[in-house]
């Protein structure tokens, strides 16, 4: 039986585009966006720094740490880099980005409050199994960030920093081409 995705678990997220190989999100570099810690893109590795590719799942709404996670949840993801800083969408994302419908750019911030919905993010599992509405480790998810009632998807579009793989935004479709938005959740 398939282990359940907890609050409070620590987890790796493995983005699907190229069959698999479009890295694991990742903190990278001090980012100059206001109210943001550091950029995001993908990484090669989970493990690029120490912390950098491991986030810990915290609920939006208040359910306890322990509780498992369902299929359209409201979750917060703080990455361990350092003192830890909370995946944020913050700006618009690039003229190229737009040109695929890419809506916001994508930094991690010192808190989940950094503006209203900016860190929370909806968690939705393409299929479980079993089938109980609960997240597994091992599953696909799309996450939706919820700030001014609609976010966009976290996905992979255009190339990352010097030591990263993938730049990452979110974007109005859910897979505006092939697998972009689909994150694979594996444990730290």
């Amino acid at each position: 039986m398939a282990e359940a995705l907890k609050y409070g678990d620590r987890i790796h997220l493995q983005n699907a585009y190229g069959k698999g190989s479009g890295g694991y999100l990742d903190t990278n570099g001090a980012s100059t966006a206001g109210g943001a810690v550091y950029g995001v893109s993908t990484a090669e590795s989970p493990t690029r720094g120490q912390g950098t590719g491991t986030w810990e799942v915290a609920s939006a709404d208040g359910k306890a740490a322990g509780t498992p996670v369902a299929s359209g949840d409201l979750i917060t993801l703080r990455n361990l880099y350092s003192a830890g800083s909370y995946l944020d969408t913050n700006g618009v994302a690039t003229a190229d980005q737009k040109k695929a419908g890419g809506k916001y750019d994508v930094h991690t911030a010192k808190g989940a409050d950094r503006g209203t919905g900016t860190a929370e993010w909806r968690i939705f599992a393409q299929t479980s199994d079993p089938k109980d509405g609960i997240v597994h480790i091992g599953d696909t998810v799309h996450l939706w960030n919820v700030y001014g009632g609609n976010g966009g998807f976290l996905e992979t579009n255009g190339t990352g920093p010097a030591t990263g793989k993938y730049d990452v935004c979110t974007n109005a479709y859910y897979n505006r081409t092939a697998d972009v938005a689909d994150w694979r959740i594996s444990r730290a």
